[in-house]
Order: structure tokens, then sequence, then C-alpha cells
């Protein structure tokens, strides 16, 4: 089985879905299924089952399989990659998952990283916000920029990047587009996006359940990622939160975005798993508290 073809597997396995399968990959829908069709006519057996054209099942062979490709895929790639590096004169990697939108803005604590260890490459990647901590438990990320408060016991909260007000988006045409500021009873009648597989403690920091006067904020559709909440709020399916920054990098003509004025500010910080914390997570929390919170 080629490396790409592990990969489209493993993939499928995770999403469950060609689309979103060929849309991660970048490749086509019909690149997807001919891999898979090409390694199940292999096998000599099915590996998902496809009774539902866009959502798929694994078989019990696919899962076996999954089970066991997923540690020698993982070290494989880590094998070659480690190989291009050390060719490069990088003896390690810290990979950093980030749930904000401001990667840019987050800059001097990526270069001053660098520019204090050379011999060490960090890796910016976006991370999603369904189950947001999946990746430090899988070990896909070693440390992840995220909203607090972060209250998981195998997980350690390190300096805070930045902490900003927080804005609600809403479609263009909206009837509260045109106002200079929100309250949370004012928006509280408006459907919002529900987060699924995150916990409940961390969304409602994120969102309340209910506003100062205790009104409930309904919860609408489930979103699994920022494009699909942005889709929903475009055409006024629903309303969202977003930290300040996003007015500057989710701007579009179809969004407005304003300053909710009975909220607190939201704070992101570093997180790591205890266990495997190490010199590379040290170095980069030493460096984010040396720079402090960055105001944007």
């Amino acid at each position: 089985m080629e490396l790409r073809d592990i990969e489209i597997f493993l993939t499928l396995a995770e999403e469950l879905h060609f689309g979103r399968t060929a849309e991660r990959l970048h490749v086509s829908q019909a690149r997807i299924s001919q891999a898979i069709g090409h390694q199940e006519r292999r096998l000599g057996a099915l590996l998902f089952d496809r009774a539902n054209r866009r959502v798929v099942r694994l078989t019990p062979v696919g899962r076996q399989l999954r089970d066991d490709l997923r540690p020698v895929y993982a070290d494989l790639r880590d094998s070659l990659e480690r190989a291009r590096l050390a060719a490069r004169g990088i003896t390690a990697v810290l990979r950093v998952g980030v749930l904000p939108h401001n990667g840019h803005d987050l800059r001097p604590h990526w270069d001053a990283f660098r520019s204090r260890h050379p011999q060490w490459n960090l890796r910016i990647q976006y991370a999603p916000f369904v189950d947001p901590f999946a990746g430090l438990r899988r070990g896909d990320v070693d440390v992840l920029v995220a909203w607090l408060p972060v209250e998981e016991a195998d997980l350690t909260v390190g300096p805070v990047l930045f902490t900003e007000p927080r804005v609600i988006a809403v479609a263009g045409e909206h009837e509260l587009a045109g106002r200079p500021s929100v309250s949370l009873d004012m928006i509280s009648h408006f459907r919002f996006p529900s987060i699924a597989s995150a916990p409940a403690y961390w969304i409602d920091s994120y969102l309340p359940p209910r506003t100062p006067q205790g009104r409930p904020i309904e919860r609408g559709p489930l979103v699994r990622n920022n494009e699909q909440v942005l889709a929903l709020v475009s055409v006024g399916e629903i309303v969202t939160p977003y930290p300040r920054h996003m007015s500057r990098y989710g701007v579009r003509p179809d969004i407005a975005y304003l300053p909710i004025r009975d909220i607190d500010a939201i704070a992101y910080a570093l997180v790591w798993q205890s266990e495997s914390e190490n010199d590379l997570i040290r170095a980069l929390a030493r460096t984010i508290g040396d720079i402090g919170p960055l105001g944007f």
C-alpha cells in the first residue's frame, strides 16, 4: 500500500465523510473513492460500509486495519520528517495547535522562540474546536493555544498569549447589524451554534447559557468548523460570538461584527499534556511568559 493511500484511508476512517476527506487532503472525491476501492480489491474485503453515499462507516476489517496502521503510519511519517529536518540542522520539532484565527498577530511569540532556539523547528497549525483537546491527547500537537478556562486533570495551563473583548457576528442584513454594540439580553432570542464533543464548562465560558438577566441563550445547529459557522451566520441562520480579532480576520461583505458590552474579555493561553512536558514546551512557555500577553 502506497504511503498516500494509507493517508487517504486513515483520513477517511477519521472523517467518515468523502467530501470532508477530499477537502482535507486537497484532492477530488473521485481520487478518494479510487484509492479506497483499490485497497479493498487488494485486501479482498470491504473497509467501509457505503450504505450512505456521503457518510460512511468502518467495517470490522476496516477498524482492524485502522488500528494497525495508525502507529505504523505515524512512525514512518515522523522518521521521514526527522531525516528531512536533520539535513537542515534541526534536531526537534514543536507542533503548536492554534484555536484562534489571529496566528499572524502572534508572530512576536513565534519569532522570539525561533530566534532563541534555531536548532528547533516551530510548526504552527490551526486546531479544530470540536473535541478540542483530542489532538493533545493523541499526540497530533505538542501544545495548544486555547481559550480559558481549561480544567482538565491531565492538561497543564501555561502563560496567556492575549486577551480580547468579544464581538457578535451577524448577517450583514440582520436587524442588529447597524447597532454600535449589543448586550447579551438583546441577542439572547437569536439562535447560536452548538459545538459537539467539547466540555460543557468550556463552551459555556465562550457563550454563557444565560444572560445576566437570566434569559436562556438558545443553542442551535451543530457545527464542525469555522467555515460552517460563517456560512450559517451569513444567511441569518445563527449569530455567534468571536474574539474581536475576527472583525479583522473574518471580513466579509455579508457579515457584520458588533461589540458585546456585557461579557468579559476572553483569554487564550498555552496548554499541554502534563505527562508530555519536555524542554521544547518549557522553552516556548518561558518565551511567552517573558514577552507577556500581546495587545491588539
